[in-house]
C-alpha cells in the first residue's frame, strides 16, 4: 500500500512559488516514499505572430538549422 503524501506549509509555499507567474508551462513534482523531493518548472514562451524578419527570410522559413549548428560547434 502506498504511503500517504506528506505535504507541509514549506512545500506548499515552494509549489506556489513555482506556479506563480507561470503563463505557459508545467510544474512537475517528484515524490519518493511519500515525500516530495523535487520540483521542476518548465516555462514556455509562445509567439502568436512571427516577426516580420522571420516571414521575409526564406532560409529561416525552411528550418534548415544553420544557426543551431553554428552555436553547437
Amino acid at each position: 500500500m502506498a504511503k500517504p503524501l506528506e505535504v507541509d506549509q514549506v512545500w506548499l509555499d515552494r509549489i506556489l512559488e513555482q506556479v506563480n507567474g507561470l503563463q505557459y508551462g508545467s510544474v512537475n513534482i517528484t515524490v519518493h516514499d511519500g515525500r516530495i523531493v523535487q520540483i521542476d518548472r518548465t516555462e514556455r514562451t509562445r509567439y502568436d505572430q512571427p516577426s516580420h524578419k522571420q516571414q521575409s527570410d526564406p532560409q529561416k522559413a525552411t528550418g534548415n538549422g544553420e544557426q543551431l549548428r553554428a552555436v553547437a560547434q
